[in-house]
């Protein structure tokens, strides 16, 4: 059982990791950052609420069932969110050879009169980081799950 302290740590700690992930993930197409360390970020953040609260309430937070009829139900939804990943990060790929474009071929699109921006500009590659976080965060709350379990 763990104090206070860790546990008011936490619930101020994971909210600013989990914003900046996204942060992380939205500029990695223009700028470093990018799905992979969006990805690890997001994945910290879950560990350390494992960590300090247990994994019944990780699981809860991330909406799974902690225990299923074959075992710990929440890895299996963390292999889903891998192979999402995997599919989207692919299909990303896969995508532009549909219009004759080379594999991983990306393009961007300028949105107009979206409210409080004007203009905002939309790259395909978004898709691609997308894949990854999702890949990244399902095999890192995987191996946590796991191991957890040992």
């Amino acid at each position: 059982m763990m104090t206070v302290i860790p546990r008011t740590a936490t619930r101020l700690a994971v909210p600013i990791a989990l914003v900046t992930s996204i942060a992380l993930l939205l500029q990695g197409h223009n700028q470093p950052g990018g799905g992979f360390i969006a990805g690890v970020l997001t994945a910290a953040a879950f560990a350390l609420v494992y960590v300090v609260f247990g994994l019944e309430e990780l699981a809860k937070m991330l909406g799974a069932e902690p225990d299923g009829p074959f075992g710990h139900a929440p890895v299996a939804t963390y292999r889903a969110v891998l192979g999402l990943g995997l599919a989207l990060a692919a299909a990303s790929g896969l995508v532009p050879i549909a219009f004759g474009e080379p594999f991983l071929t990306q393009t961007y699109w300028i949105l107009h009169g979206v409210p409080l921006y004007g203009e905002v500009e939309v790259a395909s590659a978004i898709a691609f980081d997308l894949g990854v976080y999702l890949t990244v965060v399902g095999a890192l709350l995987t191996v946590v799950a796991v191991v957890g379990t040992e």
